[in-house]
């Protein structure tokens, strides 16, 4: 008897380390969560503090400046198509902030609690989240003003791309986003930067074109026709 109820309490324990086991094992989004999460634990604290950064504030200053960066350059080069060029770069932040006011109802609705509420063990990089977890802001961010700085510019668009998928990964590793959260965001912001980029160009393209004819601000959209403005015409 001593034996069969030894037996018995070692199966029992097997049974609840098995219900554990799928209860992670079974969902690939809570997997992925802890194998990319789990990175954090063996990393240097001053490797977490980076990816602190980076995921939080650094990536969004980097797409930022990269935007900059390309306007800089079509003002510079000017030409016949530099409004509509600026136009295109213009609707990047503009892409950004629409996504991230269509996903305040999306947030509401879903109601998912953030990944360190419901799952214990995570390495979590930052502290004060007690919002929503799906869909990621900061995926859907970086991704909308990647995707529409695709469309002005596939060079700086590529880039821009790269550095929204770099974000994402940085969300989860931070321990503030499930996966999915970060795929939700990348799909919120893409089909945002897309599906009114029409739209976004037929409006912003004649303010652009209205500006480039300014005297006084003309210089934001091209370098060379400000110049051209400014020289005197021989009578």
């Amino acid at each position: 008897m001593a034996a069969f109820a030894e037996s018995g309490t070692h199966l029992a324990g097997t049974d609840t380390l098995a219900e554990s086991g799928a209860g992670s094992g079974s969902n690939p989004d809570v997997s992925l969560l802890y194998d990319i999460n789990g990175l954090a634990k063996d990393a240097p604290t001053w490797f977490d503090r980076v990816m602190e950064f980076v995921g939080e504030y650094g990536l969004l200053f980097a797409m930022v400046l990269l935007i900059l960066w390309c306007w800089w350059g079509v003002r510079r080069r000017g030409g016949e198509d530099a409004a509509s060029s600026v136009a295109a770069l213009a609707w990047a932040p503009l892409a950004a902030g629409i996504a991230v006011l269509v996903n305040v109802p999306i947030r509401g609705f879903v109601e998912r609690p953030r990944p360190f509420v419901d799952h214990e063990g995570l390495e979590v990089l930052v502290s004060g989240k007690t919002d929503y977890s799906f869909v990621s802001d900061h995926a859907t961010l970086t991704m909308a003003m990647g995707v529409a700085l695709f469309v002005a510019n596939r060079k700086f668009g590529l880039v821009g791309i790269v550095l929204g998928l770099l974000g994402g990964f940085c969300r989860v590793y931070m321990g503030v986003h499930y996966p999915t959260d970060v795929v939700g965001g990348f799909a919120l912001g893409t089909a945002v930067a897309l599906l009114l980029s029409p739209v976004a160009a037929a409006l912003l393209t004649p303010l652009a074109k209205a500006v480039e004819r300014s005297a006084r601000v003309g210089w934001l959209i091209s370098a060379r026709g400000a110049e051209s403005r400014g020289a005197v015409v021989p009578e």
